[in-house]
């Protein structure tokens, strides 16, 4: 199973059209949106296109892409953002891909590292708000992040996540990989 995996937009019209193209490149079985799609933040700058009322207005497209599309809500995600999408938007949700129970989640209510309560060990945690990829293991919980596309931060480049036969994979807008995770080697 592949699952194209994005967080972070931020109200940026070019993000989303590079999430449409890559869904047009990849044909993900799934599309994982971690939240923080529209508005982009009192602490953050604006992010490169940004046009929400063009997001919003182009968000149809994406659905009628016909991946499923799993979509938690961010922080930054108001309720008139939500009720304004073309699909359901959850506090968080769980994903069964392969042998992986995955929790999936803006973030921004979770700690950075264990304990996590309710979470059994080989859970993957995928989850946006830091807008720094992540892919490791801290004690026997699986941390995913795959970066942002319009604001990353900690000198990191614009990136998405791509997870296939038991690969995390995060990759840059020009397809270089910039970390991977394997849970269960």
């Amino acid at each position: 199973m592949r699952l194209l995996i994005a967080s972070d937009l931020h109200g940026s019209l070019e993000s989303l059209h590079f999430l449409e193209d890559r869904i047009r490149d990849l044909c993900p079985d799934m599309l994982v949106l971690l939240g923080d799609l529209v508005y982009h933040g009192p602490r953050n700058p604006l992010p490169p296109g940004y046009d929400t009322p063009g997001l919003l207005h182009d968000m149809p497209e994406l659905a009628a892409m016909r991946p499923p599309i799993t979509a938690v809500r961010g922080n930054c995600d108001a309720e008139v953002d939500v009720n304004l999408m073309p699909f359901p938007m959850t506090e968080s949700a769980w994903l069964d891909v392969e042998d992986l129970r995955i929790f999936v989640c803006h973030g921004h209510h979770l700690p950075e590292v264990p304990p996590i309560a309710g979470l059994a060990s080989g859970t993957v945690i995928l989850r946006g708000h830091t807008h720094v990829p992540r892919g490791e293991t801290l004690e026997g919980l699986h941390f995913w992040n795959p970066g942002s596309l319009s604001l990353p931060k900690q000198g990191f480049p614009r990136s998405y996540g791509l997870y296939e036969g038991g690969l995390f994979r995060v990759l840059d807008m020009e397809g270089r990989e910039i970390l991977r995770h394997r849970p269960l080697a």
